[in-house]
């Protein structure tokens, strides 16, 4: 037995077991692998091997498309990761990507609609439905408030100059797509997005 701090007294073999002793007698001489790994930690397995299934994703975060897996346990994210066979990023993601299964696992992320009212000062929760109705009502109102047929020159223009479009750098190729398609056949002329400005 040897005396440790306190009075404490450790057995030889366990004081034999320090990470230094074990690199300077083992074959990890360097201290990069067996010799400097604890009990704990070679133990360990990564949250990825229990995983139920493994789903391809996108990275929500910006326009670049960076490919991930997200590994599902019991219907619940536990793990996401860059994809390898992606040709865009290699496996590889910025900070905010990787640390995108926050977003997803959060307990405060917002589920449901919320919505203040006019001079309000509480949030109230909406089912959908009611949400899309509410949008749609304005869209069909603002539409036909400031609809022009022609300009102040007589000039055929069937445009609206109520509605206009801000799109996210987190919106991909095909949703912008489908957002000009909405807001042009809407009559919107002012549609841009975030990653072109």
């Amino acid at each position: 037995m040897i005396a440790g701090a306190r009075g404490y007294r450790r057995p030889v073999v366990e004081f034999l077991g320090w990470p230094l002793l074990r690199q300077l007698t083992g074959r990890d001489t360097l201290g990069r692998g067996e010799a400097v790994q604890s009990e704990r930690s070679r133990t360990l397995e990564p949250r990825t091997v229990t995983a139920d299934r493994v789903v391809d994703s996108v990275c929500p975060y910006c326009a670049v498309g960076c490919a991930q897996k997200v590994f599902v346990k019991d219907e619940v994210v536990v793990q996401i990761e860059g994809n390898p066979a992606s040709p865009i990023s290699r496996g590889r993601l910025c900070p905010k990507g990787s640390a995108s299964k926050q977003l997803v696992t959060s307990p405060t992320r917002v589920t449901k609609v919320r919505y203040r009212r006019p001079h309000g000062t509480e949030w109230e929760d909406l089912d959908l439905d009611t949400a899309v109705d509410m949008i749609a009502d304005r869209v069909i109102k603002t539409r036909k408030q400031f609809w022009q047929w022609e300009d102040e020159k007589g000039q055929r223009t069937r445009r609206t100059m109520g509605i206009a479009s801000l799109g996210g750098a987190t919106l991909d190729n095909e949703e912008n797509y489908l957002m000009k398609k909405l807001y042009t056949a809407m009559g919107a002329i002012q549609i841009e997005n975030q990653a072109r400005i």
